[in-house]
């Protein structure tokens, strides 16, 4: 029988990577549910069935609190910054300062993002472009996708050379075709916590927990480390 799993878009690299090792120990398989933030909270609250979830550290704790995650199981996968890509092969353009950033996103044809209502890295790159001023400017070039590893896709395939995008790292370095420029500048950091817990109404408890073990242990810290998470941080 399938584990039922909703992921944050952020972990969906590692889930895949990870799946035929928990199925060839196991024998079961997985079947994920991968969105922004706030389209997997949703889910889970609508009952959608899941054995496992992987949301950003705080969701997990309120899901926690209203007991549709089982007090004691969540464990920290590690933190995710939010940075900048560009079609691997493009130059890399210049985002050290918020003066340079607001530049290069002006320069851009098409700025490629996750969900800005629904996702933690679109909901900040919206505030970023306000807080730089060019919100409007740039409105008409932005490419927006339900989620990152989505939206990086689309970029990784578009025809445009002057084209950009932003989301959280790991589904950056998760996509093949694009190349990660760098994490936003410091004055615009978003560094988020992810963890993964047993949903309440989980009827396999037991290889929930494995799938846990496997996902946040030391057999799989490298990969992590590799992927984007910034591992001993809580």
């Amino acid at each position: 029988m399938d584990l039922n799993i909703l992921c944050a878009g952020a972990a969906k690299g590692l889930v895949t990577s990870l799946q035929q090792a928990f199925t060839a120990e196991t024998g079961a398989g997985i079947a994920g549910s991968f969105g922004a933030v706030g389209a997997i909270h949703e889910k889970m609250l609508a009952g959608e069935p899941c054995d496992v979830i992987i949301l950003t550290a705080a969701l997990i704790d309120q899901l926690t609190q209203n007991g549709q995650v089982r007090a004691g199981s969540s464990v920290a996968l590690g933190r995710v910054r939010t940075g900048i890509a560009v079609r691997t092969g493009q130059p890399l353009p210049d985002i050290t300062e918020p003066a340079s950033l607001a530049r290069s996103l002006q320069a851009a044809q098409e700025i490629y993002i996750p969900d800005p209502q629904r996702s933690t890295a679109g909901i900040h790159f919206a505030n970023i472009l306000q807080q730089l001023g060019i919100h409007d400017e740039v409105a008409p070039r932005l490419c927006a996708f339900p989620n990152g590893a989505i939206a990086m896709a689309a970029l990784a395939k578009t025809e445009i050379q002057a084209a950009i995008g932003c989301t959280q790292l790991t589904e950056i370095k998760y996509t093949e075709g694009v190349t990660l420029v760098g994490p936003l500048p410091k004055q615009f950091e978003l560094a988020t916590l992810y963890s993964v817990a047993i949903c309440s109404r989980t009827t396999q408890p037991e290889i929930a927990q494995r799938l846990i073990e496997l996902f946040s242990g030391p057999q799989s810290a490298a990969l992590r480390a590799a992927g984007g998470f910034e591992l001993g941080v809580a």
